[in-house]
């Protein structure tokens, strides 16, 4: 028996590629890409990430580089008190700057292992359009423009070879924080609905969804809001995957026996194992027994597991070390596979069968 274990993306960056002048960038950018791809390697994990290395941040790559912009966008407050925010759009059209293929074909050249691409949502970016419009160019006309585009960085990635798409929604759990009746995040569902169904049945198999209450410098965004309100909604989406924060969640058991009556018969959760805001590193036994516990609400050919979220989602972000993001991700490769086996040899034991 075989559970599948995947990361979610980010990976803190280098602190060389962090330092590095705009003259010095790419060769900094390289070295940085060629150590986490070796480092996630060693690691044994079945599939990888370019651990984003090069992007700005995990939801302003598309971005970079664009001059119809300015700063003052929408501000995302983080429990500690510390802020993020989007730019907004200043005129029209919307169009991507950066496609996240360029980041997989980058990898591509530097290992053989199957990699997993994660995308931003087209949910995310529309809020970068200013509640009080822009002239010459309405709302719809964006939207439309923007279904496309996030349809296109998906489907580029897909061509190219990924194993899988991941559409990092973290904004989902926030937007039930921001509107508590649910329809801003009703409107999100609907609209990532239209960027999936622009997708072929087999497209959307590979692509999967991914949800926490936010990650950055050790703080979150939204962990206050109830699992309940949000998963009913989420499971809405027609994608294959859902990677769910799990491993810091205050009633893990809840949340598990919520998602078992959601889950359809063709999708698969993979279930966060690991926490990166935490400073202790799980031990694969730690691991296990999280998997196992989801394996007891979930059907195991539908079971999966992961991180909470990313270990770095915006650039600057230096919390956590390399070593300690390593070290996690190589407990939850060792703690899946171990609880694997021993599902396997329950399975075994049940048949009638030797235990190994």
């Amino acid at each position: 028996m075989i559970i599948p274990t995947e990361p979610i993306g980010s990976i803190p960056r280098t602190a060389e590629l962090l330092s590095a002048s705009p003259a010095d960038f790419a060769r900094a950018a390289h070295q940085a890409l060629r150590d986490t791809i070796r480092r996630f390697e060693q690691t044994g994990s079945p599939v990888i990430t370019d651990g984003e290395q090069t992007k700005p941040s995990f939801a302003t790559y598309p971005l970079d580089g664009l001059s119809n912009l300015a700063p003052d966008g929408v501000v995302i407050p983080f429990a500690d008190g510390h802020t993020r925010r989007l730019p907004r759009l200043t005129a029209g059209p919307f169009r991507y700057a950066v496609h996240a293929s360029t980041y997989l074909a980058a990898a591509k050249r530097l290992t053989e292992l199957p990699i997993k691409q994660a995308v931003i949502s087209a949910s995310a970016l529309s809020l970068l359009y200013p509640s009080d419009g822009i002239p010459g160019y309405p709302r719809e006309t964006f939207l439309s423009d923007l279904v496309k585009e996030a349809a296109t960085d998906i489907r580029e990635c897909l061509e190219l070879g990924a194993h899988s798409v991941q559409i990092d929604f973290t904004e989902a759990r926030l937007s039930l924080k921001l509107d508590p009746s649910g329809a801003l995040l009703e409107g999100f569902v609907a609209l990532n609905n239209q960027v999936l169904d622009s997708l072929t049945p087999d497209q959307r198999h590979s692509v999967g969804v991914h949800t926490c209450p936010g990650g950055d410098r050790d703080s979150t965004h939204s962990a206050d809001v109830d699992y309940a309100a949000l998963l009913p909604l989420l499971f809405r989406l027609r994608a294959g995957h859902f990677y769910v924060q799990l491993a810091s969640e205050r009633n893990p058991e809840r949340v598990l026996r919520i998602i078992r009556q959601l889950l359809r018969p063709d999708q698969r959760v993979f279930v966060g194992v690991t926490d990166p805001i935490a400073r202790e590193v799980e031990t694969p036994e730690m691991v296990r027994d999280r998997v196992l516990r989801a394996a007891h609400h979930l059907p195991v050919s539908q079971l999966g597991s992961t991180d909470d979220c990313g270990f770095a989602p915006f650039a600057d972000d230096v919390s956590t070390s390399r070593d300690i993001a390593f070290a996690k991700i190589r407990a939850r490769v060792e703690g899946t596979a171990m609880a694997a086996d021993e599902l396997t040899r329950s399975t075994r034991t049940y048949r009638g069968g030797s235990s190994l």
